[in-house]
């Protein structure tokens, strides 16, 4: 499962004693221009996310999930570009106020 398969959550952790729900979206695309299918992707790909949790969809596949903090994280392959960087940190505002954590990160 990768970043083009926008419709599918990646992965999922949960470590109910920590109290937490990492979900991961895995992307093994080069940032590089132009960059806005990439980022389209990226979008319908958080937003597959916050339906999964914002649903509840999440404590029925795993229901050690509930009454933990939800964390989205992306695992890029590459360096993220600025403009991506951009769109990450604008999407970590909006994910934020709904209540839930956003980061990312290069995967190594």
């Amino acid at each position: 499962m990768s970043i083009t398969e926008t419709n599918v959550v990646d992965l999922i952790g949960v470590d109910p004693s920590k109290g937490v729900a990492r979900l991961g979206i895995s992307d093994h695309l080069e940032w590089i221009a132009p960059e806005d299918e990439h980022l389209l992707l990226l979008q319908e790909k958080i937003n597959t996310y916050l339906r999964f949790i914002e649903s509840g969809e999440i404590y029925d596949h795993y229901p050690d999930a509930r009454n933990c903090r939800c964390e989205i994280e992306l695992l890029s392959k590459y360096p993220l570009s600025k403009v991506a960087i951009d769109f990450c940190e604008a999407a970590k505002g909006v994910i934020k106020g709904a209540g839930l954590d956003f980061s990312y990160r290069v995967f190594s």
